[in-house]
């Protein structure tokens, strides 16, 4: 009857140091986010399971070509997938299928098809803790274009790590721009 007794304390013991481990990393640094919908490919499905970094701009400020995770601006309960292309003190122009920062064409064929444009006719300069943002998927995305700009605020964290599905397993990195691309 002991060792029942002495076993059931041990695994008590276990659950409650693997909750105090897991609840802060959960609650602070990392976050699951199940990818929905069509706007994030061919980089990113529908199902795709991804880890968000919380932690990182607490340190830094978020960089052009990172994937984020945020707060929907016009309905804060519910999460999106987007990633950065213009930052604060840029000047964004969308123009001919083209996009301008701050009168350079962003060159995005590291992590896009060549052939696609990306619609609509913009041009806006963004102030401090304001931030653009598109879907990957162009024809197929609601982003700063439709809504307007991501405030700082909504930003839940970027995105990490593939999970699932298994065989797409990755760590997410976001593209480097050279001074003549940014």
């Amino acid at each position: 009857m002991k060792s029942v007794f002495s076993s059931a304390i041990e695994l008590v013991k276990i659950i409650i140091i693997a909750l105090l481990i897991v609840v802060p990393l959960r609650a602070f640094v990392f976050q699951p986010f199940l990818v929905r919908g069509a706007s994030m490919e061919p980089n990113f499905h529908s199902g795709d399971y991804l880890i968000v970094d919380e932690l990182s701009y607490r340190f830094r400020e978020p960089q052009r070509g990172e994937v984020i995770v945020f707060k929907f601006p016009q309905d804060t309960s519910q999460r999106f997938i987007k990633r950065i292309v213009g930052l604060p003190g840029d000047t964004v122009e969308i123009n001919q299928g083209r996009i301008f920062i701050s009168g350079v064409m962003l060159n995005e064929t590291g992590y896009l098809p060549v052939s696609l444009g990306t619609s609509g006719e913009t041009k806006i300069t963004l102030r401090e803790d304001e931030y653009f943002v598109l879907g990957d998927n162009r024809p197929f995305s609601s982003d700063s274009r439709r809504w307007g700009v991501l405030l700082e605020e909504h930003i839940i964290g970027r995105t990490f790590l593939r999970l699932f599905p298994p065989n797409a397993f990755a760590k997410v990195n976001a593209p480097e721009y050279s001074l003549n691309e940014l």
